[in-house]
């Protein structure tokens, strides 16, 4: 598998995709989704630029954790608060955030640790039973909450779209969850960051707003 071949396409995309509605590439974070990847695997595409890594599992992240601690963390699954004490040492961003006793845990091992935990908060847009976040109209509150918290900074918002081809579903999504920022950043100037997009559709969360799109498959296995 040529990784850098793999690299270099995904940026060519991500250029194009930027381009077609007039925006910046360099505005774009590709973070680097590892669950699937070996670590030698993930140290060449450290070797390549990729700054960025994203986990989903808790003992995942804390086992590559221990071989590469020079790459920027991000944790994007589902959150047991259990394991949050694993997760907030370790990365500087957690995308996945929906319950208030998530924040209330996270706020208190990042005050233990001494940091302000970045954190985005996961919205269920497609309304679909199997994923986790909140709705839309729960949104403010959670904000309001976490706003209040001295070791948590909210700074951007973040969505799964289903797995189909009916991109126009996909980009009424993606455009819904940029709506959503864009209204609620007039209360909450620090909500920047809009977390969508993976390997089948982030073309299109790109031309939606995107700042951070989590690929994992493009990158490790060229699809």
């Amino acid at each position: 598998m040529d990784l850098s071949e793999n690299l270099k396409n995904i940026k060519i995309r991500i250029e194009n995709a930027a381009s077609r509605v007039g925006r910046d590439p360099n505005t774009i974070r590709l973070i680097a989704v590892t669950k699937e990847a070996d670590v030698e695997s993930i140290e060449r595409i450290i070797e390549l630029g990729v700054k960025d890594l994203a986990e989903n599992y808790a003992q995942q992240l804390l086992a590559k954790y221990q071989t590469l601690r020079q790459a920027t963390w991000h944790f994007i699954g589902r959150i047991q608060t259990n394991k949050i004490r694993h997760i907030v040492p370790i990365c500087e961003y957690i995308h996945s955030v929906c319950r208030k006793d998530e924040l209330v845990q996270i706020d208190r091992i990042a005050n233990k640790y001494g940091k302000v935990q970045k954190v985005l908060i996961e919205v269920n847009i497609s309304q679909e039973q199997t994923k986790s976040g909140v709705q839309g109209s729960e949104l403010q509150e959670i904000l309001e909450f976490g706003s209040s918290m001295r070791n948590i900074k909210i700074v951007g918002l973040m969505t799964m779209a289903p797995f189909t081809d009916d991109f126009q579903q996909i980009r009424s999504i993606f455009r819904e969850l940029r709506k959503l920022r864009d209204l609620h950043q007039l209360q909450h100037p620090e909500l920047v960051h809009l977390s969508m997009g993976m390997t089948n559709d982030f073309e299109i969360a790109i031309e939606e707003g995107a700042t951070m799109v989590r690929i994992g498959r493009a990158i490790f296995k060229g699809e």
